[in-house]
């Protein structure tokens, strides 16, 4: 079994986004140990975006979505 390291405390989201950008969880957390989360409240939040793709491309990403 591998030794844990401590996860440290942080002052901001933002550094813990940073410190989690270049840190590997696995040394910090045993995910064998983890149990699934579910949410059924949780209601995500929506950006609107504009993006160019290809016609043939968002075909089959409608495709993908509606499956």
């Amino acid at each position: 079994m591998k030794n844990l390291k401590t996860i440290p405390d942080f002052k901001s989201e933002d550094e813990e986004q940073e410190f989690w950008s270049k840190h590997d969880s696995t040394d910090y957390l045993d995910w064998s140990k983890s149990d699934i989360a579910v949410f059924p409240r949780l209601k995500p939040t929506t950006k609107t975006i504009s993006l160019r793709v290809p016609e043939y491309r968002l075909e089959e990403l409608r495709s993908i979505a509606n499956k």
